[in-house]
């Protein structure tokens, strides 16, 4: 397949005949904006689109029953009908590709230039390049990311603040890029599938992100040693794992791959993929490094699960919901085992805290919680973790070193040690109250970030923690089950609408407004998210909607 260039416009498509699929793209042009959107890249996507979104939809269908089920009583547990799968003790997984042997210390983060760059010469192992819950999905965010990654795996990025810093690559040794496109619920509306009947649809953002970055960089990313390899977000089932690894190897056919060349790491952050994390591993096996512990979307899933269940279900403030919890401590030792036992790497999540440069004091407290979830993770057997800010790595990288030494990972450890039940992943029981304290820091984290995420930030330092989507989610969703399940405070103020919403009102009177601020926006949409009588599985959807797409 030959790439070439097409001029901007406001509006280009990809017709592989006259009759058949296409993508129009809808989204304004900007500068280089086409070297992304050629003709051939747009072929591309729009094969993808033609083999794979009709998959798409029933997987999301399936997703939405599974989610009436719990709904309805019926706990999730370890499949049946896959129990010859986790009874073979025979199979193993692809494992690392090159460059991806040594994970002990991941940096996250989105992918416009600045913290492109800062990643690349942040001395991590590999940077997650992340398209998803750290990108606030404007269009020119996904389409300028996708430039990002384009310069910086040519080694040709540059970047000049609006101040007039000059930012470029300097370090010797670059991370390993593992990009992380939208999960499977996601939209670009600034394209549109149209398939070979005329029926037309908002891409997935997905195979979006996917088909892009994979179509422009795969064949350099090998010449240079590397290779495409992807965090997968937001699974529910091994089903979904299959329709990914049928795109991968369809891709590896097209682009003139070698089967296997891509390589993914899947983010265990759903409570259906709990129970399904070899099921996962063994459809993805020739394509699949390892499992990540993706712990607050994790969190997410289980409020977002079991919210309506009763207040049994109910967590306490969220800074209580910590990793040596019982159900944390459970889903987080059986991914360890699981990830061991088939050869796979087992990578483990973010801390939120974070340094502040100009505050000794929290930097010190940042560094001791660091510090101590990360020696925990090395201690329980995980190969790597992740840090969000450059001045935590060697931070996490002492407490990874302390137990691997030289080797580049412990995937030898085995954990038979370890016997996780149904029961004990679904043991949500932790004892402690919620505070009027909680419920004020939730409604000020979430319009701060949501104000953020309207104006084009996905990742947003908040108290000095970092906050991205899924820590919104968390703040929104517990709001909404306190109040649905008419929950009250330790100091015993009842969790109502109207209170939440004077104390809305109160936080919006206490921010420092600015020209072009969307604190009025994020309120509206807040109170849609937390207040209303309906819960919509992810805030990002009607946000994007409503908001970021472009008249």
């Amino acid at each position: 397949m030959t790439t070439t260039q097409a001029a901007p416009q406001q509006s280009q498509t990809a017709t592989p005949s006259a009759f058949g699929p296409r993508i129009e793209v809808t989204g304004r042009p900007f500068a280089r904006s086409e070297e992304i959107l050629t003709p051939a890249a747009l072929e591309f996507v729009t094969e993808l689109h033609a083999r794979f979104a009709s998959t798409r939809h029933e997987r999301l269908a399936d997703r939405q029953r599974r989610r009436y089920e719990i709904g309805n009583g019926r706990d999730p547990k370890f499949r049946a009908d896959t129990r010859q799968i986790r009874e073979d003790a025979d199979w193993r997984v692809a494992g690392a590709g090159p460059g991806l042997e040594d994970r002990r210390v991941e940096i996250t983060g989105p992918t416009d230039p600045k913290m492109t760059i800062n990643a690349m010469n942040s001395g991590a192992r590999v940077w997650l390049a992340d398209q998803e819950d750290a990108t606030s999905p404007t269009w020119h965010n996904v389409i300028g990311g996708q430039l990002s990654l384009f310069d910086a795996i040519r080694g040709q990025l540059e970047y000049t603040s609006p101040e007039g810093k000059e930012y470029r690559v300097t370090a010797e040794h670059t991370p390993t890029i593992v990009m992380r496109p939208r999960g499977w619920h996601l939209v670009e509306k600034h394209m549109r599938f149209i398939d070979g009947q005329g029926q037309s649809g908002a891409a997935s953002g997905s195979l979006v992100d996917f088909g892009l970055y994979a179509f422009h960089n795969a064949a350099e990313l090998v010449a240079r040693g590397r290779g495409p390899y992807f965090y997968i977000a937001k699974l529910e089932s091994s089903e979904e794992a299959k329709l990914w690894d049928d795109i991968f190897t369809y891709t590896e056919q097209t682009l003139g791959l070698p089967h296997g060349t891509i390589r993914a790491t899947v983010l265990i952050e759903t409570l259906p993929a709990a129970f399904e994390m070899e099921e996962i591993l063994y459809v993805m096996r020739d394509h699949i490094a390892g499992l990540n512990a993706g712990r607050w979307d994790y969190i997410f899933s289980i409020i977002k699960n079991y919210r309506g269940r009763g207040a049994r279900f109910v967590l306490p403030d969220r800074s209580e919901v910590t990793m040596t919890v019982p159900f944390m401590r459970a889903y987080t030792e059986l991914l360890v085992k699981t990830c061991h036992k088939r050869g796979a790497h087992a990578i483990g999540g973010m801390s939120a805290f974070i340094p502040n440069r100009r505050d000794a004091e929290v930097t010190a407290r940042a560094e001791e919680k660091v510090r101590a979830d990360k020696q925990r993770e090395a201690g329980d057997g995980f190969d790597g973790t992740w840090v969000a800010h450059p001045d935590l790595i060697p931070v996490a990288q002492a407490e990874f070193d302390a137990v691997l030494g030289d080797r580049p990972n412990q995937v030898e450890r085995q954990r038979d040690d370890v016997e996780v039940t149904a029961a004990q992943l679904l043991d949500v029981h932790i004892g402690r109250d919620i505070t009027e304290a909680g419920v004020r820091d939730n409604v000020s984290i979430g319009l701060r970030y949501i104000e953020a995420w309207l104006r084009g930030n996905g990742a947003v330092a908040i108290d000095n923690l970092m906050e991205d989507a899924a820590t919104a989610e968390i703040s929104r969703s517990q709001i909404w089950q306190w109040i649905h399940q008419d929950q009250s405070t330790a100091e015993g103020t009842r969790i109502t609408r109207e209170w939440v919403a004077e104390l809305m009102r109160e936080a919006i009177a206490g921010f420092e407004r600015f020209d072009g601020d969307r604190y009025d926006d994020a309120a509206e949409l807040f109170a849609d998210v937390a207040l209303g009588d309906d819960f919509p599985t992810f805030l990002t959807v009607p946000a994007y909607s409503r908001y970021l797409v472009d008249a």
